[in-house]
């Protein structure tokens, strides 16, 4: 059985296994019956939030528990037998209870005594629990702003793409480059560290394979503490994957179909009892897509005064992914979990380029060049990790191994024709592997009531191996030949160690968190192509990386944020490869191996109001960026088939200093019971400095000196009309930038979802259009020395989707153990991230 065969059948399996797990749960559901009950006090009235706990008498795995709801009452579903019940509610006495439970019914009102009083020690082993309640889409924390997807019907059964669409502060181009403030350098983790689940580039495609439903929250972190990894000089996005925090065996199911021709199917299952819980996300899906690009250049020099192309693509691709979790509590204080991950994506694609060239004496040249393509991506990764809490007052220690590993080929077939006549033949074969290991250790030592003392350490071994092979035939030599400069091997390896230290205190009102990261880089590069040009290459960087977090808390969710850190951009190993792509040979993309980090300092001063009805939260803030990386783009006259013809060459290159600063304004508003406006307005401007002159390929310097005023905006607003019904609108608007060398236009679009909840809530169907008028493109004017190009690129055109998602539930909100006392600068959401190194 070959590769192929192999993958094939994986993802057959996984669908499959979709399928059969969903069924298993609903007939594993239906062995139980339905019990509903109440709590009340010695005088009838109810108790509202009391857990209730029903104890099988010779089965403990068929135990059961709830919570009341305001009025006293719960519902569970159980199998039939004998039950001793457990009732604890606080400034309330523990009360027991024995059942026989035959038939699905009420076991009628049970009744609990009140402490002698309300600040009885014995409340104080009453077990905390969790009160599941409508919550606010967006929260702001210490060091973090917190996006919950749940209520985004805009992006229902659609992808981690359409998501980060909608999050406050981060904006999604047209052709999938996700930025945080106007930068594209942004950090992706899952979980608190990389993913196999995004592949090795972190690319459209990869963020495309993550279905929305799979999102628990998304952390938008603009301005990292040292606790975080230095990379990401935008900032971080941290993806929170689901897990189930309820008792028993839960999950749900979510099917899409939606044009362009979409089609999906993933489930999230979960089972907890007692000391163990185990976890499985999967699923998959078909997606079609259409990429338009235009190219109107104008030039003074060359064979021609102008030329015109038009590229055409569309795309096909099935991608699959199933994720597996376990996790045992060996002790009261100390737990193991370990998790795999698997992640395919295997596509088609079909480009079609029309040239059109104007000579200085007004001949026109046409060119056709069609490409048939193909792209396979498997990727897997295991997690281990291991939590000890030494005592009862917080202090921990959290070690993680993360081992994974990538491969992706994409082969194309390129057929072009001159003037209706074969011209020239392309097949280009490119490999990339890549194995990743992380290693984490984590300390957290609580000093007095107000205090914590963090620190830990990180490894990071990368190695990416790329193997390109671009073979050509031409009509005046019929016979494939290889293109030495575009055929090669390289090898590219990074090693990172990192160690920092983090203090967190209050005095009265104000709260500080204070804390420094040492970094030491290594990275190595071996490149050699066939021409013989072969570049080696050893790179070191060590660097301190401070951070200060300040607070003033004015009364309780009404504070003032203060905040610095300083960040580094390592350049993607990509970029740094000579000659990493050949695909289209009027329009090139070169790397650059003496390409160097930038770094970055960042200031923010916000300010946080949240009340029942809203939350505001406006920061100023500021970044100074040195070595920056820009895109320089030149022309050549190069031949083509024996034809001088002028070509286009990306690069990027370190040019000067980038400054941005600006008002970064999030608020969500419950204007009425049935309208609710979530909104983000980023009013900022832009300082650049830089010239950059290669006298090998430039006959003058090309200048990125420019600075101006934009703005990006987005509105979404929810009209809920009734308690199973929601409709809602979102506008986006990004405006225009301006340097000396690139004009790149504004751009708006309009999206609408409804959203209806059936089947007595444990079903919910979703309709939704992503970009209602067709309008978002990209557009841009590109100035070089001898040339003026105009670009226009739309990644997606209009696409619609429809969703319908069946939830099963057997269990009920976990319980926890309260905290013993209040950590005023504890990140309430951010446990689960298993270390943000």
């Amino acid at each position: 059985m070959n590769q192929t065969e192999i993958i094939s059948l994986f993802t057959k399996k996984t669908l499959g296994l979709t399928f059969v797990l969903s069924a298993a749960a609903l007939a594993f559901a239906q062995d139980k019956v339905n019990v509903t009950g109440s709590v009340v006090s010695k005088d009838n009235q109810p108790v509202p939030y009391a857990s209730v706990t029903f104890v099988h008498k010779t089965n403990k795995a068929l135990s059961e528990g709830a919570l009341t709801d305001e009025k006293g009452q719960y519902v569970m579903d159980i199998t039939p037998g004998n039950y001793d019940i457990t009732i604890e509610a606080i400034d309330y006495k523990k009360g027991t209870f024995n059942k026989q439970i035959a038939t699905a019914g009420n076991v009628g009102a049970l009744s609990i005594e009140p402490e002698a009083t309300s600040t009885n020690a014995k409340t104080q082993d009453i077990q905390g629990v969790v009160i599941t309640a409508t919550t606010k889409p967006y929260k702001v924390e210490l060091d973090k702003r917190t996006y919950d997807p749940s209520q985004d019907i805009v992006s229902k059964g659609g992808s981690l793409q359409d998501v980060l669409s909608n999050v406050p502060s981060v904006s999604v181009d047209t052709d999938g480059t996700v930025s945080m403030r106007g930068s594209s350098n942004v950090r992706f983790l899952i979980n608190g560290k990389p993913s196999a689940l995004l592949g090795i580039d972190d690319g459209a495609n990869a963020l495309q394979s993550i279905p929305a439903d799979q999102i628990e929250r998304i952390e938008v972190i603009t301005n990292p503490s040292s606790k975080f990894e230095a990379s990401g000089t935008a900032g971080i996005l941290n993806i929170i994957l689901k897990k189930s925090k309820k008792t028993g065996f839960n999950g749900s199911v979510i099917g899409t179909l939606g044009y362009l021709p979409q089609t999906n199917l993933n489930t999230n299952l979960s089972w907890r009892k007692g000391n163990f819980t185990w976890f499985l996300n999967g699923g998959g899906g078909y997606r079609e897509s259409k990429n338009t690009q235009r190219n109107n250049a104008y030039l003074t020099t060359g064979d021609f005064r102008e030329t015109h192309n038009e590229s055409i693509s569309k795309s096909k691709n099935d991608n699959y992914n199933a994720t597996g979790g376990l996790a045992v509590d060996l002790t009261e204080k100390t737990s193991i979990n370990a998790s795999g991950t698997v992640r395919t994506f295997d596509g088609t694609n079909i480009g079609n380029i029309d040239y059109v060239n104007y000579g200085f004496d007004n001949a026109i040249t046409t060119r056709n060049r069609t490409s048939n393509g193909t792209n396979n991506n498997l990727a897997f990764q295991g997690d281990f990790g291991l939590d000890h809490k030494f005592d009862d007052k917080g202090q921990n220690l959290a070690l993680s191994l993360s081992l994974q590993s990538n491969r992706s080929n994409n082969d194309s077939d390129i057929f072009q024709t001159q003037n209706s006549n074969f011209d020239l033949q392309n097949i280009i074969g490119q490999k990339t592997r890549n194995k990743t290991l992380i290693g984490k250790a984590d300390y957290e030592l609580p000093i007095g009531e107000n205090s914590k003392l963090e620190a830990g350490y990180r490894i990071d071994i990368n190695a990416n191996n790329y193997q390109n092979l671009v073979t050509q035939r031409t009509s005046s030599l019929p016979f494939m030949l290889y293109l030495d400069d575009y055929t090669y091997t390289a090898k590219y390896e990074e090693m990172f160690n990192a160690g920092y230290l983090q203090f967190k205190s209050k005095i009265g009102k104000l709260g500080y968190q204070l804390g420094v990261r040492n970094e030491n880089s290594r990275i190595d590069i071996d490149y050699l192509n066939l021409a013989n040009n072969g570049k080696t290459t050893v790179k070191n960087y060590n660097n301190l990386f401070p951070s200060v977090f300040l607070s003033y808390e004015i009364s309780k969710d009404n504070q003032f944020l203060l905040n610095y850190s300083r960040r580094i951009d390592r350049p993607r190993s990509f970029f740094l490869i000579p000659n990493p792509s050949y695909s289209d040979n009027q329009n090139i993309f070169d790397g650059n191996i003496d390409l160097n980090p930038s770094y970055v300092d960042s200031y923010e001063l916000g300010y946080s109001i949240s009340k029942s009805k809203f939350t505001i939260n406006p920061t100023l803030y500021f970044r100074h960026q040195t070595d920056d990386v820009k895109m320089i783009t030149y022309s050549k006259q190069e031949p083509i088939n024996g034809v001088p013809t002028t070509v286009f060459h990306t690069k990027p290159v370190n040019i000067g200093s980038d400054d941005r600063f600006g008002l970064d304004l999030n608020f969500n508003w419950d204007a009425t019971k049935w309208l609710k406006f979530l909104g983000n307005v980023d009013l900022f401007g832009y300082n650049t400095k830089g010239n950059y002159f290669d006298p090998s390929i430039m006959t003058k310097a090309q200048s990125f000196e420019g600075n101006g005023f934009a703005v990006r905006a987005r509105l979404t607003s929810t009209v809920k009309i009734d308690k199973t019904l929601s409709f809602q609108f979102q506008g986006f608007y990004r405006g225009g930038q301006k340097t000396q060398s690139v004009d790149r236009k504004d751009m708006y679009a309009l999206n609408f979802g409804a959203s209806k909840t059936i089947w007595k809530g444990d079903g919910t169907i979703s309709f939704n259009i992503q970009d209602i008028f067709n309008t978002r493109a990209m557009q841009s004017t590109t100035y070089g020395s001898d040339f003026t190009r105009d670009s226009y690129m739309q990644w997606q055109p209009r696409q619609f989707a429809l969703s319908l998602t069946y939830r099963f539930k057997q269990g009920n909100e976990k319980v926890d153990q309260p905290k013993r006392k209040k950590d005023i600068n504890s990140n309430a959401q951010g446990d689960d991230q298993q270390g943000p190194m």
